[in-house]
């Protein structure tokens, strides 16, 4: 029986390699339990494919990385998925193997906590991508390079849209979240540095009773913008108070689906996605095929794996200036502390649908 399983794993891998290209011939994913078996140079692919609360997540990295090996055949290294726990221990011990078998460049992982871990130890050996934010300010080690689907990022760039717009006083709806907290904190430093003021805080409630003050707020006037650091439920609850002529700012946290209804309970917000959702006939949206009855959690961290995968590539030819990357995520671009930042697209909800503003 394992003669038989094996033979058929072969003559799968030959079927694979002799559509895409003999720069491949090595290239498989490894989907189970069981560890890859020892190859030549590869690009490992960490990914928590054993985690309950994330398997979903990784399962869209990894068919959105896959998909841009398949389209970019012949072009890079063979790609190996190493499927981890949630456990830092597992995941750095998959790391430890991948480098073991002759990876030569590591995209994940793919959690805060996981990317924490490996940022603070001293096993990184070779260029490695992680696909989330480690937690803290400290620099990140040599060789590692952080990119993600941070929304803080998606705060920042809200306030550069109201700024660029004329925006100069913005009232802050946030609740009591960490992460809305953190939506909060990021736009807040980016408004400020601009030059503009935070005319007004408030806090996220349902209470009718308490929503109603947020009327009184507006009328004094000393606002003339308000962000949003809310999700797509609560900026739909916060949306009646708010009046019909003030400019109103999210990130991609409000964009949670097609619901035309919901969307109208939204309308006039401007928030920011990326292309593969807002631009569907983008050039290099086009170039990938997309996951079928996938949701846009999945869709984005499907995204998040095509772009993943190009950054690889990007990174695995050292040169003195990385030009900006046209991702699907967004245009993707490094600051000098190896960081990747990401600018997502402008849009607004405008009558049930989805108006991308372009800027003239």
């Amino acid at each position: 029986m394992q003669r038989r399983t094996a033979l058929f794993a072969l003559l799968a891998s030959l079927l694979y390699c002799a559509a895409f290209g003999p720069g491949n011939s090595r290239s498989f994913a490894q989907q189970g339990a069981a560890d890859p078996a020892p190859q030549g140079p590869h690009v490992a692919l960490l990914l928590p494919l054993k985690s309950g609360p994330f398997t979903r997540a990784a399962e869209a990295v990894r068919r959105g990385a896959w998909e841009a090996h398949r389209v970019h055949a012949g072009t890079g290294l063979p790609l190996v998925v190493y499927a981890t726990g949630d456990e830092a221990f597992d995941v750095m011990q998959a790391y430890e193997r991948a480098m073991a078998q002759d990876a030569r460049f590591v995209i994940g992982p793919l959690t805060r906590s996981a990317v924490s871990a490996l940022a603070s130890s001293t096993v990184i050996r070779i260029p490695t991508l992680a696909l989330n934010a480690p937690e803290g300010d400290a620099p990140l080690p040599l060789n590692l390079y952080v990119f993600g689907l941070q929304v803080e990022n998606e705060a920042r760039q809200a306030a550069a849209v109201a700024a660029q717009q004329g925006r100069r006083r913005a009232l802050v709806v946030a609740a009591r979240t960490a992460l809305s907290k953190r939506l909060s904190q990021a736009f807040t430093e980016e408004w400020v540095r601009r030059g503009n003021e935070v005319a007004e805080e408030f806090a996220f409630t349902s209470d009718p009773t308490e929503l109603a003050k947020l009327r009184d707020v507006l009328a004094v006037g000393t606002a003339d913008m308000v962000f949003l650091a809310l999700d797509a439920q609560q900026a739909k609850l916060m949306r009646s108070y708010l009046g019909l002529s003030m400019p109103i700012y999210a990130t991609s946290l409000v964009h949670a689906g097609s619901d035309a209804l919901a969307r109208l309970e939204l309308n006039g917000v401007t928030f920011l996605d990326m292309p593969w959702l807002l631009l569907p006939d983008h050039p290099a949206v086009l170039s990938y095929a997309r996951p079928e009855q996938a949701n846009m959690e999945f869709q984005r961290f499907y995204a998040l794996g095509i772009d993943a995968y190009r950054i690889a590539q990007w990174l695995a030819n050292p040169r003195d200036d990385f030009a900006p990357l046209d991702g699907v995520t967004g245009t993707i671009s490094m600051d000098r502390e190896r960081r990747l930042q990401r600018e997502p697209v402008a849009a607004q909800f405008a009558q049930g649908e989805v108006k991308v503003l372009f800027e003239e």
